[in-house]
């Protein structure tokens, strides 16, 4: 008769990362539209210009970058008193760019935060190359099968049976019929927001130190010794 053991294997690693993708905004207020609107475009172009000077999308250190639409709005918004105040003109522009370098990176951020009056810098997120997430994945979810293995095997011993067989493995939480892959399980995110913070002064600090990018794996299995 066969003795069964059910069990559920995990890896984790960090890697660092290797593009850093920057998400900005350049936005504008005033009382009239075309001011507005004008000076966007123009900060717009003065960052287009900065970035083409850096694009290389084999050897960086910009490897990719796109620009939104400006998008324009107005409100009427109303002081302590509750009188509204005149008509606001607002416009806005979202720009992504992502950088292999990343001491490029930090100083072209700095250059907009101190030379660009409506550059606003939302965050950078940290990531890892298509190539390499794909090799990560691999290993972390053999890992997290061998882990299984070993922890199956030592039950086995615990018991004194003899060698133990494979006979099904799962992403965690899928070895019972009309189950699903539990919360937790296959490979994390392979990319990391870099967290904002406020000064004492009320403006917007950035930690643009790369942060390690966790990567974990769990998986479910079930072996036999006959």
């Amino acid at each position: 008769m066969a003795t069964e053991f059910t069990v559920r294997g995990s890896h984790l690693a960090y890697q660092q990362p290797e593009r850093g993708t920057v998400r900005a905004t350049l936005s504008f207020q005033g009382p009239a539209l075309p001011p507005v609107y004008e000076r966007v475009v123009r900060d717009l172009e003065a960052v287009k210009t900065s970035v083409a000077a850096l694009h290389d999308p084999e050897r960086g250190p910009v490897t990719w970058w796109s620009t939104k639409h400006v998008r324009t709005w107005a409100e009427r918004p109303w002081n302590q008193d509750g009188k509204q105040l005149p008509l606001v003109h607002h416009a806005s522009v979202g720009v992504e760019v992502k950088f292999r370098d990343f001491a490029a990176l930090g100083a072209w951020v700095g250059q907009h935060v101190a030379a660009t009056a409506g550059f606003s810098l939302d965050g950078v997120v940290w990531a890892l190359t298509e190539q390499h997430r794909i090799e990560l994945e691999r290993t972390v979810r053999s890992r997290a099968v061998q882990d299984a293995a070993r922890r199956a095997q030592e039950y086995a011993d615990a018991l004194d049976l003899g060698t133990v067989r494979a006979v099904a493995v799962a992403d965690a939480g899928m070895l019972s019929p009309g189950l699903h892959p539990a919360g937790g399980g296959g490979p994390a995110p392979y990319q990391r927001m870099a967290a904002m913070a406020k000064d004492s002064a009320g403006g917007a600090e950035l930690e643009l130190s790369p942060e390690d990018i966790e990567v974990s794996a769990d998986v479910d299995a079930r072996f036999v010794v006959d």
